[in-house]
């Protein structure tokens, strides 16, 4: 099959979250699966050029349809890593992506709107036919309603479509002047609950909408997360959409990427390490110490990465780091928050405990640091309020250092409590969002690591023997193509 990706990210030339990740780490599965993919992306003026091989202009002339004329594009092809991209450069005078960062601006609907309409005017123009275009976010969700309201009239009808919804939270919502941009025009055709409309805006386009009712076939990135945005708020207004067409509706949980995430061969660690050899893997912890000044003594060392933002329990995360203080453990912290007021209280936190041997807190982003945490912390936590798959528990488990999450979304799907499991499971959860629940998992873990180091050393390896690499939801993926390709 030839598929086609169609996404604002991609790892790691264009990165802000774990959508890049799944761009790339789910194109190269397919691509190991013998199918051919590309990818289409924005051409921003901030991507890593660094990581682009052989950049070249691919179509030189592409003449986008827009409003009551025509935007100039030129279309870069290049490799990411041995992925196939095709990089999309407006020149009009909005400067679409030539802002110096890649979101975060008031006209983001427009700006995406253009990227989706681009991407298949250039698929039609360039007579590429793929058997699928793959779509992925709010930013994207147009495209399958393009192509089948204008592109299929044009020699694309056999061309199905695909949409994954990474986040609910954060749905595209425009007025209506977006049809008129992208060619669809007709406001009272589109602006119904059974295809455009947004519950809270009725004169307003909803982007995710769009995509549940336009493609061929709906996933988002976990089971779990699949059955909550359907019977629970985390649809944030999108339930009885997905209910309407629950057939088409799946979930996969995101694989994660066992090249880079890997600490046989890993390099930003102090010592390489495997499940059958994981002695290792306490030379890590050692050199963690050292890294960021904590004292070198018998105490489990309980370890946050990530953002520090509503969504991932932040009141627990502070909880947790006192309780690990209060409890004989040690606390270390990496990451940074998008809210001031947030960033501010753990600064203040942060000054309030820079003397204490105990505890550390790196707050910023610093991705060759967080290998060395995996590596040489043995528990990480990941509280979250919600939380559609999560890439923090995988790579916890890939190093050896045990989860301890909320059982929410993809950490459902992926984290299986010792006590209910019989043996077989990989970590600890808790259900509630209360400070008591998260204690309640970090008693029984950090009681497991003290007093039962044979059974703590069996839970390392289990986890760092299951695989949750890109393999399976590779695989699942291309069942998903071949079922809508034949439909």
């Amino acid at each position: 099959m030839f598929i086609v990706m169609v996404a604002a990210e991609c790892a790691p030339v264009a990165k802000v979250g774990g959508l890049a990740d799944v761009i790339f780490g789910l194109s190269r599965e397919v691509e190991l699966r013998g199918h051919h993919v590309e990818i289409v992306l924005p051409k921003y003026d901030c991507m890593d050029y660094g990581q682009i091989w052989g950049l070249c202009v691919s179509y030189q002339d592409l003449w986008v349809p827009w409003f009551d004329g025509s935007v100039h594009c030129t279309v870069y092809f290049g490799f990411v890593h041995g992925r196939k991209c095709f990089f999309i450069e407006p020149h009009g005078r909005e400067n679409f992506f030539g802002r110096g960062a890649f979101y975060g601006f008031p006209d983001e609907p427009m700006r995406f709107a253009f990227f989706t309409k681009a991407a298949l005017e250039f698929l039609f123009k360039s007579g590429k036919r793929p058997d699928v275009i793959h779509t992925h976010d709010w930013q994207t969700g147009l495209a399958p309603v393009l192509l089948f309201e204008i592109y299929k009239h044009y020699g694309m009808q056999d061309v199905r479509s695909c949409h994954t919804i990474h986040n609910f939270r954060h749905q595209g919502i425009s007025g209506q002047d977006v049809l008129f941009a992208t060619g669809l025009g007709r406001p009272h055709y589109y602006l119904t609950e059974d295809r455009l409309r947004d519950d809270a805006q009725h004169s307003a386009v909803n982007f995710t909408r769009a995509g549940i009712v336009y493609s061929n076939f709906v996933t988002t990135v976990s089971r779990h997360h699949a059955w909550e945005v359907r019977h629970t708020e985390f649809g944030n207004g999108l339930a009885r959409t997905l209910h309407v067409h629950q057939n088409k509706f799946g979930g996969i949980v995101n694989g994660l990427d066992y090249h880079y995430w890997n600490p046989d061969i890993d390099p930003l660690i102090a010592r390489n390490y495997n499940a059958s050899h994981v002695e290792p893997k306490y030379e890590n912890k050692r050199a963690l110490r050292e890294r960021l000044w904590l004292r070198d003594a018998y105490k489990p060392i309980i370890a946050y990465v990530g953002r520090l933002d509503s969504q991932k329990g932040v009141h627990l995360i502070r909880h947790a780091l006192f309780w690990a203080l209060g409890n004989g453990c040690q606390f270390v912290l990496l990451g940074t928050s998008p809210d001031n007021a947030i960033n501010h209280q753990f600064w203040q936190l942060k000054h309030q405990l820079n003397d204490d041997p105990d505890c550390h807190l790196e707050l910023r982003f610093d991705e060759h640091l967080a290998h060395l945490v995996y590596a040489g912390s043995d528990f990480v936590i990941v509280p979250s309020l919600y939380e559609p798959c999560g890439l923090t528990q995988l790579i916890g488990l890939r190093y050896g250092t045990v989860p301890i999450v909320r059982r929410v979304g993809g950490l459902a799907d992926t984290v299986f409590d010792v006590a209910k499991y019989n043996g077989q499971g990989n970590g600890y959860s808790f259900d509630g969002a209360d400070p008591g629940s998260l204690e309640s998992a970090l008693v029984r873990a950090v009681g497991c690591w003290n007093h039962h180091p044979g059974d703590f050393r069996k839970l390392v390896q289990t986890g760092m023997s299951q695989d949750f690499s890109w393999n399976r939801a590779g695989q699942d993926y291309v069942n998903i193509y071949e079922y809508i390709r034949h439909k």
